[in-house]
């Protein structure tokens, strides 16, 4: 397995390898932070979760907004003043975190970091999508999925630890990784999308809007609005069941969640392969079944969670629930590594190479979207005392998907959807 995972991520262009380092740098930094934040502003901080919930909102529409500007950007001015600026004000951005004391402050870092972030996605989407040919594309994907998740997986032990000494300074560590990045692409990035840097405003932002209005478009970045809702659940709700429900401390939720990046980095390339020759779209479905089966791991969880509201839980059922929680992480993320790579290949190809900036910039923003409102939706669940209505709603929304990509393979050409089964 690891071999057939090394002969997929060989043979790119080198400017792909820079663009998946500053991948790497930038996740272990988000690592560092990811599971413990909705931890941290709720438990230590004592921010509301459902105020949590709604900073997270925030974060993800402002990511939104971000991303529309960078696809934008990306398109008229260029790739790679994209990619290094996303990353230089992100690096002052994530830092901030640090200093949040209060609900108000976590809203306005959480959003001020969205904007910044959101620059970069469809800028490094489209470089991936620039220097690789339709053949190898889904692997050029899958290795940024690769990139990214070697770098989770670092993040989230040395975060775990870090976070038990000093909880602030793995905001701070956050942005000096985004630092670290612009300066590498700076140096080791060319730019080799020359833009529409001569087209006039309102013809510019005239091709961005057609680029982004197309119906085709519109209904995948919906569909994906649905997908980033079951993503947000790993950061804003699970992590908090796994603390509540069974007492793990950040370290060991931090150690718990390595399950995801080591998943997606020993199957990434080789589900790939496997459905090579797959619709896109199929695969897709395929996705929502295991995001489905993953909410029924952490539904089984209820019958501890009222066990734990007495008494501590002993070794066994304590066992069950770390069990449950990592086929949760082992399930869910199969699902992404059918999800994430193939969503944005179909979206590289529903149109020219021109507008591709745009067109990713409007799944990246559908994404968003959905896990702002997967955050406040699981928050308010929590504050409400509906906990246990979450995961079956989910496991229905799964359904719903899965109906939703048959009714598009209906309209996606062979040649868009990669191929036939």
């Amino acid at each position: 397995m690891f071999g057939s995972t090394l002969d997929a991520v060989r043979g790119f262009r080198r400017p792909v390898y820079a663009v998946a380092g500053g991948r790497l740098i930038n996740v272990f930094g988000s690592g560092l932070v990811y599971p413990f934040a909705s931890i941290h502003f709720h438990l230590q901080v004592g921010i509301p979760l459902s105020i949590v919930g709604l900073g997270l909102l925030a974060n993800n529409v402002a990511t939104a907004a971000g991303t529309a500007v960078g696809g934008y950007l990306a398109d008229r001015y260029g790739r790679r003043s994209v990619m290094v600026g996303s990353m230089a004000l992100s690096a002052v951005t994530l830092a901030a975190y640090a200093l949040v004391t209060t609900g108000a402050g976590f809203v306005a870092v959480a959003t001020a970091a969205g904007l910044t972030m959101g620059l970069y996605a469809p800028a490094s989407q489209a470089m991936i999508a620039d220097l690789t040919d339709a053949a190898e594309r889904e692997r050029g994907y899958g290795l940024l999925k690769v990139a990214s998740n070697v770098g989770f997986g670092s993040g989230f032990v040395v975060g775990g630890v870090l976070y038990e000494f000093a909880n602030t300074a793995v905001f701070v560590a956050d942005g000096l990784t985004s630092a670290v990045v612009a300066g590498v692409l700076l140096v080791a990035l060319p730019e080799i999308h020359d833009g529409r840097a001569d087209a006039t405003l309102s013809e510019s932002v005239g091709d961005w809007s057609r680029a982004i209005s197309r119906p085709r478009l519109v209904a995948l970045a919906l569909l994906n609005v649905g997908f980033a809702v079951m993503y947000a659940q790993m950061q804003a709700t699970v992590p908090v069941v796994a603390s509540e429900t069974l007492g793990l401390d950040s370290a060991q939720i931090g150690t718990l969640y390595v399950l995801n990046p080591l998943v997606l980095v020993l199957f990434q390339m080789p589900v790939l392969a496997a459905v090579d020759d797959w619709r896109r779209t199929r695969g897709l479905v395929a996705s929502t079944a295991f995001w489905a089966v993953s909410f029924g791991a952490i539904l089984a969880l209820d019958p501890l969670s009222q066990a734990a509201s007495g008494l501590a839980l002993d070794w066994e059922p304590m066992a069950v629930g770390v069990g449950l929680v990592g086929a949760f992480l082992v399930l869910r993320t199969v699902g992404e590594v059918l999800h994430s790579p193939l969503v944005t290949s179909l979206a590289s190809d529903l149109g020219p190479a021109d507008d591709r900036g745009s067109r990713l910039s409007l799944i990246e923003i559908a994404k968003r979207l959905g896990m702002g409102l997967g955050a406040a939706l699981g928050g308010a669940f929590f504050d409400f005392g509906l906990v246990g209505l979450l995961w079956p709603t989910l496991i229905v929304a799964c359904g719903g998907l899965a109906v939703g990509l048959l009714a598009l393979e209906r309209r996606v050409s062979p040649a868009e959807n990669g191929g036939v089964d």
